[in-house]
């Protein structure tokens, strides 16, 4: 590469602020260009500091490996961003790894031309001490996401009403975004936890960009820009630029300036501009042209409730399907049945497994039924249903468009203005997720009530033991994973009446109350779907019945004595089941002694077998 090309770049960074025209010179001949194809590490966590990475073109993820192995994705650095440079100031490892996300050119400068080049290195450490007192300003103040002490530490300035602010450069998201993150420290939980929310918010950008340009409202450039740097999010890129907190004032206006702001500066890029050069594509003059946060926030938020409720379907008829092949294995494993904790009368292990699966499978069509009301968006409507701002065929182009992207039979509300205030869908929709969460932990309790024991409770199955139960008592195991169910219902039920009070709270034209709506369903979701997961892979597949025990438990109850009824008449089977319970004696015994029945009648109206299903008995009649 030509010196003059690496030079030019170099003085774009501002690590290298404040270097005299010579010294970039000297620089620029001790800096190696390497190449790296997708996926390709630049160094590896635990392996030694030793060089400085400038990113020429394309991008680099930088990421963690958890104790479980699992990837966490810390940043992603694009053009004129810079990394590892703290292997100038710590001789410690990598604590993090570096690798291509696509075809990537890097500068490579080795930490050797700093004990090389003194007064250069000088300035250089200079520059590194102002980023990182800028980091740990922003850390204090807690207002930016955990990968910022991951910044360049170059910035631009931006401009609102306000007034100025330095944004960090390598952030596609501006200064409303970077007041939210100010303002609304919450709960921890961004935007980009929930990319099917990111999704669904470009999603909408792209209907209503594809729309403004039929209508004569974007040029052709803008708007493919535009479209593109949407169509780059809904593939997965730039998701942790969109970094507000979940729970904001301002009915979802955070929200929107984020998804506004991160694409307008990539579509300033492909435009083959800066970030922050607003006057060629503005994030609410051009990125937001004819909508309000009042409707497009609400209408991505309905579209990724359905991809969201379509996953936890998907995991919800998975579950089912391992309950009922429980209840095929356990078809022939008789077992006792009871009412109010009481001895009842017998039924088979796999009839109780079989009762669960249906009583899921009715749960399937609820959530869909609800989930199809988000079908039904109010674009259009713009601040409070009148429209205001966007253009009459504005309406009908845009959800043609939000059809084709998202594969959605989405119609646009008869009435906007009752659209734009009311939330009663995602009340249905939570309370079919409520509904769901109190039939899983009703199976939870039974799970956990039927595994009691081993010695001294019902003992009729084992779930399998997941991890020591007790740092006081040895050899106890704990039926952890249906207790964390529970744990989730209970967190569910308490989303519901969130919602609800929420949706009850909204005033005049609009319901300001929809974020805190938004992260308890999509919580809600989160949590059982990972819920339903871990019960069905770390608990369902893995029980087994202890069948010799559930037959004793049967033979030996004086639930019985219900069978005998047709037969020897309800008072001298209520004098058996009496006298059974005060001496300890079986039914059996007893009836035979009494001379009820023979030993041969008694044979076949007792077997355990003919008593699970429904049968036509005449007194007196065996």
């Amino acid at each position: 590469m030509d010196k003059k090309v690496i030079i030019e770049f170099l003085k774009k960074i501002e690590l290298f602020r404040g270097l005299e025209p010579e010294e970039f010179v000297t620089l620029a001949d001790n800096i190696t260009v390497r190449d790296f194809a997708a996926k390709a590490l630049l160094f590896r966590e635990n392996s030694p500091r030793e060089c400085i990475f400038m990113i020429y073109d394309g991008e680099i993820e930088l990421f963690k490996k958890t104790p479980g192995g699992a990837e966490v994705i810390l940043s992603i650095f694009g053009r004129l961003d810079f990394l590892g440079e703290g292997s100038l100031t710590d001789d410690s490892p990598h604590s993090t790894s570096a690798r291509a996300k696509i075809n990537t050119t890097a500068f490579c400068l080795h930490k050797e031309f700093f004990a090389m080049h003194g007064p250069i290195a000088l300035k250089i450490f200079s520059n590194i001490a102002r980023v990182i007192s800028r980091r740990m300003r922003q850390t204090n103040a807690r207002a930016v996401s955990s990968s910022a002490q991951y910044e360049s530490g170059r910035t631009r300035k931006e401009h609102d009403l306000l007034g100025d602010r330095n944004v960090p450069y390598e952030y596609y998201y501006g200064i409303q975004t970077l007041r939210a993150l100010e303002n609304f420290n919450i709960t921890g939980v961004s935007l980009n936890f929930y990319p099917v929310l990111v999704e669904s918010l470009a999603m909408v950008k792209m209907a209503a960009a594809k729309a403004n340009y039929e209508l004569g409202l974007l040029s052709r450039s803008l708007a493919d820009a535009i479209i593109r740097a949407c169509n780059e999010i809904i593939n997965g890129k730039y998701i942790y630029h969109f970094v507000v907190d979940m729970m904001q004032g301002g009915a979802g206006t955070s929200t929107n300036m984020n998804a506004n702001e991160v694409i307008a500066n990539r579509a300033l890029e492909i435009l083959g501009y800066e970030k922050g050069q607003y006057q060629y594509c503005h994030p609410n003059n051009h990125v937001n042209l004819s909508q309000s946060t009042n409707d497009a926030y609400p209408t991505a938020i309905k579209i990724a409730l359905i991809q969201s409720n379509e996953k936890l379907v998907m995991v919800l008829k998975e579950l089912i399907k391992a309950i009922r092949r429980k209840g095929q294995e356990f078809a022939h494993v008789v077992k006792m049945g009871r009412t109010q904790l009481q001895d009842a009368v017998p039924m088979t292990l796999g009839q109780a497994f079989e009762a669960y699966a249906v009583t899921l499978e009715e749960e399937v069509e609820r959530l869909n039924e609800n989930a199809r009301l988000f079908l039904e968006v109010n674009m259009g409507g713009t601040a409070i249903g009148t429209g205001i701002n966007a253009e009459p065929e504005y309406s009908p182009k845009v959800i043609q468009h939000l059809r084709k992207i998202t594969g959605y039979e989405i119609v646009l509300a008869s009435n906007l203005m009752e659209a734009t205030q009311d939330t009663g869908a995602f009340v249905m929709y939570s309370s079919a997720v409520k509904r769901l969460a109190v039939k899983l932990s009703k199976i939870c309790n039974d799970l956990r009530l039927i595994s009691s024991g081993p010695r001294a409770g019902l003992n009729e199955i084992n779930l399998p033991p997941m991890q020591p139960g007790s740092t006081i008592m040895p050899g106890k195991v704990n039926p952890v994973i249906p207790e964390v169910v529970n744990q989730i219902a209970f967190k569910v039920i308490g989303n519901d009446l969130t919602v609800t009070m929420a949706a009850e709270a909204g005033q005049l034209e609009l319901n300001v109350m929809e974020p805190v709506i938004v992260f308890s369903l999509f919580e809600s979701i989160e949590m059982l779907k990972n819920g339903m997961d871990t019960l069905n892979q770390r608990c369902i597949k893995g029980i087994t019945a202890n069948e010799k025990h559930c037959r004793q438990m049967v033979e030996n109850s004086i639930g019985l004595v219900t069978a005998l009824n047709p037969y020897i008449g309800y008072e001298a089977s209520s004098l058996v089941a009496t006298e059974a319970l005060q001496t300890g004696r079986s039914v059996y015994e007893l009836v035979l002694e009494k001379k009820l029945m023979t030993r041969k009648e008694l044979d076949k109206v007792l077997l355990p077998e003919n008593m699970i299903t429904p049968k036509v008995v005449l007194f007196k009649d065996v």
